[in-house]
């Protein structure tokens, strides 16, 4: 039995999400200790509370939103630049639990403190997450205002961390490798146990993610539809006509998703793949300023198993939308979505059958920041 440390960013449910899948696929053979900030500690500390699994909380970094929803930049800089200043007593902080618990391997979900303290340890360490993709793909085919902006975000990822025995990247989507690249494995999506066991059904409704603030234009046109729309991420509130606004409740959330027509959302990662895999057209609406979102929807609408949207929303980019949703039903391939068992067959290769014991550097390393 290994024991991993796992540590992941707190923005967005999906790093949660891709945490809680592999958590559960290790746990029972394998110690595992979660290191989360934020939303994601907040997600799975109550889930895991009392069990075989610790979850520790860590700082994170994060965005920071104007109140429009819209990505502020130059806060989102400032937050995270006070965040890198005592990184160093960060790093420091974690590594009592490296040699208490003297872990095998560490898994970084574009987390860059568990990293440097894995690395001052002497502890082995994989990145496994989405963002990766920006380093390790080659991205020649987006539109040039996007790979533009993938360009300049990609010395930001290898600065996260750049020194993993291996890199796995999570996508729904999987465009070539750069050439040359080396330990690097391509792996779809990381779906929780409970959405592999749910079976799809079509209830004449349709779902809507949305975090924080909607879309412009967007409940016009969902209203203009005239069906029955469950919105989540705006907060529980009272119905307004034919749309219903929900507290997030993670398995609610996954049942409606099982029996939506289609799904309206941001353009996460992961919400779009456990989508795809159910088959459920998807409407991607990135979050303004979030290049990451604006390559997924690029992406997913390349597929052919949905349609991206930006700006305003109009009733007719919602009615041509709806008017498609066979076609795009018949595009999703949902075999191709889910990365379950690819993940755990890279987990274990790098484990071996018998991982070797950690030997920790000497204490006066303490003091010592990797970069």
């Amino acid at each position: 039995m290994a024991t991993i440390y796992y540590g992941l960013s707190g923005e967005g449910r999906g790093h949660a999400t891709r945490a809680r899948t592999l958590v559960e696929g290790l746990r029972g053979q394998h110690k595992v200790v979660v290191f989360a900030p934020d939303l994601a500690y907040a997600l799975l500390e109550p889930i895991y509370r009392g069990t075989d699994v610790r979850v520790e909380r860590i700082a994170g970094l994060q965005f920071a939103y104007n109140k429009h929803g819209r990505v502020r930049l130059a806060g989102t800089l400032a937050t995270n630049l006070s965040y890198l200043r005592v990184m160093n007593e960060r790093v420091n902080a974690l590594l009592p639990h490296f040699e208490r618990d003297k872990p095998d391997l560490v898994l970084a979900d574009f987390e860059p403190l568990l990293p440097r303290a894995a690395r001052l340890c002497g502890v082995p360490f994989v990145s496994f997450d989405h963002q990766h993709y920006l380093v390790v793909n080659d991205l020649s085919g987006l539109p040039f205002v996007l790979r533009q902006q993938a360009a300049l975000a990609a010395p930001v990822v290898r600065a996260l961390y750049n020194w993993q025995m291996e890199t796995v990247v999570s996508s729904f989507y999987r465009p070539p490798l750069k050439p040359g690249l080396h330990n690097v494995s391509q792996i779809g999506v990381l779906l929780r146990p409970e959405l592999l066991r749910v079976r799809p059904r079509r209830d004449g409704y349709l779902l809507v993610y949305m975090r924080r603030h909607a879309a412009p234009g967007l409940m016009d046109a969902l209203t203009a539809t005239g069906m029955n729309v469950k919105v989540y991420g705006l907060g529980q509130k009272p119905r307004e006509g034919n749309i219903s606004f929900l507290a997030v409740d993670e398995r609610r959330f996954m049942d409606d998703l099982a029996g939506c027509e289609a799904v309206v959302s941001t353009a996460g990662n992961q919400l779009v793949g456990e989508a795809l895999y159910l088959r459920k057209p998807v409407l991607a609406i990135p979050e303004p300023h979030n290049f990451e979102q604006a390559i997924n929807g690029h992406f997913l609408q390349e597929s052919g198993g949905g349609r991206v949207r930006s700006g305003k929303i109009t009733m007719q980019d919602m009615f041509s939308f709806m008017d498609d949703l066979d076609i795009f039903r018949s595009r999703i391939v949902p075999e191709s979505v889910c990365g379950n068992t690819q993940a755990m067959q890279v987990i274990n290769r790098l484990l071996g059958p018998a991982p070797t014991p950690t030997v920790f550097p000497h204490e006066e390393r303490r003091l010592a920041l990797a970069v």
